[in-house]
Formats: C-alpha cells, structure tokens, sequence
C-alpha cells in the first residue's frame, strides 16, 4: 500500500473489531494520523504472545512489527482478570478454552467456572496494556483498567472477546450493550490508547 501524506503507525493486529475500535479512538484524537493494520503490510512471522504480562507482550508484538516494516508500530494485550479465579485468564484471556477456540468457547468456560460464585464475588476487571516502538528507539507502554464484574448470563451483541460477560462499575448493562462511544470512554483499550496518543503524535511530528 502507498504510503499516505500524514504520519503511518502499523496497529499489530489482525483482529478486525479491534482495529475498528482502536482506528475510532485514534481518530478522535489525532485525525492526521493514518493507522494501518497488519492486512496494510507484507506478511511477517508474528510471534507467539509467550510473555507473563501485558505489557510484556504488547512489546514483543510492537517491536516485531517495527522489525518487520520499518515503520512505527503500536500493539496491545488486553484481557480480563477475574478476582476469584486469582487474575485468571488474564493474558491467556484470548486462548482461555485452548489456541484454537474462539470467543463463544472461552466465554462459555468462563461462565462454567464461575456457575457456583454468587454476584458479590464475582469482580473482575479488564485490563490493557498499549505498546509504541519505532527504529531505533525504546518502546513505550500505558495501560488502562475497567473494574467492574462477571455477570451470570451473556448480553448484548456489539464488541468482542468477554464484553458479553462483563458489566462495568457504574453502568447497568454489560459492555457489549454499550454505545461505541460510552466504551470508548471507560474501557480499558480506550483508556490506554488515549494515553499513548500524544506519545505517538509527538514522536511521529518530530520524525516528520
């Protein structure tokens, strides 16, 4: 793909809703900032998320990407931590019913673990960590949380992974019955690529 006039950044995914979700949070805050997803780069060997936190692994999958284009690159690792499951699934949120089941698979083992866990112990929170790289430089890493709880029947169709699951403090619905907008606000992803946006328009507009 021909590079556009304004600054690139490679967002490291090929998780179709979440480039959406990331591109309209982007966009929001810095509109002369073009994010490509992996689909707009040559095909590289992607790494496997072996790290033991989120912020571990946004990194690795960053700077692969960085490696592999020369462009800069953003990449994030996010999932959900369940109090009484001791943080679990955490960063295996994605391969929680094994790497080769699919989001109604981990939400249906989630619901399994927790049949017998009354309401008031059922916290939980998600959990994003955002990594930066460029060439030649440090990566650099925010993170943002949503605490909220693990509700006992999924509702709603809208975002992906857990959001079925998960009702935020505060709101009476769960995350997948959210606005884009109102997510966008307080989620965990939101909330970290917020604050990495100035990070990312300052490196890109001094590289400029």
């Amino acid at each position: 793909m021909n590079a556009p006039a304004g600054p690139v950044v490679v967002l490291a995914t090929n998780n179709a809703k979440k480039l959406v979700e990331l591109r309209r949070v982007m966009a929001e805050a810095a509109p002369t900032v073009t994010v490509w997803g992996l689909g707009d780069v040559d095909p590289y060997p992607e790494p496997a998320e072996t790290e033991t936190s989120f912020a571990a692994n946004a990194i690795l999958k960053a700077r692969a990407c960085t490696e592999a284009t020369g462009l800069p690159a953003l990449a994030d690792d996010s999932g959900i931590a369940v109090d009484i499951l001791n943080g679990m699934p955490g960063v295996r949120s994605a391969r929680w019913a094994g790497p080769e089941c699919d989001d109604e698979a981990n939400n249906a083992l989630l619901l399994r673990q927790l049949a017998d866990v009354e309401p008031a112990r059922r916290g939980a929170q998600f959990r994003c960590a955002m990594a930066f790289t460029m060439p030649g430089a440090e990566p650099v890493v925010q993170e943002g949380s949503m605490p909220g709880q693990v509700v006992t029947v999924p509702a709603g169709a809208g975002g992906f992974g857990y959001d079925p699951l998960f009702r935020a403090d505060g709101e009476t619905v769960t995350t997948a019955e959210l606005s884009p907008d109102r997510k966008d606000e307080i989620s965990h992803r939101g909330k970290a690529i917020r604050a990495i946006v100035p990070i990312v328009v300052a490196a890109l507009t001094t590289e400029a």
